[in-house]
This record gives structure tokens, C-alpha cells and sequence, in this order.
């Protein structure tokens, strides 16, 4: 279920519009550590980061497999309580999926990594033609 009706959090407090290249997932994350230390909420950096360039590098990923070329954005709104929401919208076709992968292999953990690290997630997707948002919460 997507946290938010619209897929974009009204008034977000932090947004990141890139263009689906995999060098910018490093300049995403500076910003989103930026914003979270400007916030005083050192304590989250090390999970939000961790999330954030899981699902950044998704996007990306998704977006070069499929030739889409519009640009990927983050967004983050803090919740009630303190806990934040990170959105990541993409408009690349499909959604993310647990896949079976060998114990040596270098990347395919992502959503495990989410699923033990945010308070909650999800996939939500967006008007009727290809996209997707992938969102998760974290909390102190």
C-alpha cells in the first residue's frame, strides 16, 4: 500500500531530481546525508543512506535496462514522531522482486536490506503508463 495518495509527498522537505545514470547514485546520497545532518538527525544516516542507495541504484538500473531516460527523483518528508519517508519515483516498466541469487554474487540483496532496515516499505505505481515508486520508512 503506498503511504501517500499522489505517489509525490505534498510539500516534501527534501527532493532530488537525477537523470538515470549510475555515477549520480553517489551525488544522491552526499545530498540526502546533507539533509539529514542540516536536520540534526545524524542518528538515521547510516540506514537512510544504506536504503537510499539501494533503491536509487535500483532505478537506475531499471531505467537503463529499459532505455527510459526521464529522470529519477527522491523525495523525503518527515512523518509524525520523527520518523522519515524516502520515495524514489522511476518510469521505468515493472517492479522490484526478491530474486534467488548465489551466495558469492556482488549485488541482489537490496530488498532483504530493506526489509530488515526500514520500519516499513513498499512499491507504488503511478498513473496508467510505466513507473513505479518504491518508498521506505525509517525511523530512530
Amino acid at each position: 500500500m503506498c503511504p501517500i495518495t499522489t505517489v509525490v509527498p505534498i510539500r516534501p522537505d527534501f527532493s532530488l531530481g537525477f537523470l538515470p545514470v549510475p555515477s549520480l547514485v553517489r551525488e544522491v546520497r552526499a545530498a540526502v546525508r546533507t539533509a539529514l545532518v542540516a536536520a540534526g538527525r545524524e542518528e538515521l544516516v547510516d540506514s537512510t543512506l544504506l536504503l537510499t542507495s539501494e533503491v536509487v541504484t535500483n532505478a537506475v538500473n531499471a531505467c537503463r535496462r529499459s532505455d527510459c531516460t526521464s529522470p529519477v527523483t527522491v523525495y523525503a518528508k518527515w512523518m509524525y514522531g520523527g520518523a522519515l519517508l524516502v520515495l524514489v519515483r522511476d518510469y521505468a516498466p515493472g517492479a522490484p522482486h526478491e530474486r534467488a541469487w548465489p551466495v558469492d554474487a556482488e549485488g541482489g540483496r537490496g530488498l532483504s536490506l530493506i526489509q530488515a532496515c526500514a520500519t516499513h516499505w513498499g512499491v507504488c505505481r503511478h498513473g496508467h503508463g510505466p513507473g513505479k515508486a518504491v518508498w521506505f520508512r525509517v525511523a530512530a
